[in-house]
């Protein structure tokens, strides 16, 4: 599989606070820094997406005086709540010091609305509230995206899915992915893959340019 002028790279999330020590740190999310890079140098379109959340977010456990990782009801449904994480302008929210973004053509910023959510580079959570992301790609004549970064079971997820349901051919390469592995989470997201026609490959299908 060979990367074409009509094909994107799309980084998700790979900041401090989903690596090691980083306050939602993924297992082992520092480890797809080194295959990414390998990876970017094969494509001429990349974006990096950043979780950039306000204080107090609605997706925050402390904001609600709740447990992280439980469940709330919010206006657009069910949303778990995370500790305390990228907040804007922190030390946890930048980008891990490894990861080469000079290539990046864009940055997307997500979680930016203290009232919602958003795991995917297309929509925040509410399905409705577009990053622009589609906009962009089309503009550079995208057909295809690559999806790699943090968290394989989230943002990685819905990323994929939401691409697909914009009409994009679309592919995750699960080495230059983590999974956050919560309950069912990785099974229920390669059984959404499979069923959405999302292509799950390896670093090691990209062809060498």
């Amino acid at each position: 599989m060979t990367p074409t002028p009509h094909d994107a790279l799309l980084i998700i999330d790979v900041q401090n606070d989903f690596c090691a020590d980083g306050a939602l740190a993924v297992p082992d999310g520092d480890r797809v820094v080194p295959v990414i890079n390998q990876l970017a140098r094969k494509f001429q379109t990349i974006v990096l997406t950043q979780d950039w959340h306000p204080a107090s977010h609605a997706s925050f456990a402390s904001t609600h005086k709740a447990d992280p990782f439980s469940t709330i009801a919010l206006s657009y449904g069910e949303q778990t709540l995370w500790p305390d994480h990228c907040v804007q302008g922190s030390p946890g929210a930048q980008f891990h010091s490894e990861l080469d973004t000079n290539s990046a053509a864009l940055v997307i910023r997500k979680g930016m609305h203290p009232g919602i959510d958003s795991y995917s580079a297309f929509f925040e959570n509410d399905k409705t509230t577009s990053t622009g992301l589609s906009g962009y790609l089309r503009a550079q004549n995208i057909e295809r995206v690559f999806c790699v970064g943090l968290a394989f079971d989230y943002c990685v997820r819905y990323t994929a899915e939401d691409a697909i349901r914009e009409t994009f051919k679309t592919v995750v390469i699960e080495n230059a992915c983590r999974a956050i592995n919560m309950d069912t989470s990785v099974e229920d997201t390669t059984k959404s893959f499979e069923t959405l026609g999302v292509a799950l490959i390896q670093s090691s299908d990209i062809a060498a340019l």
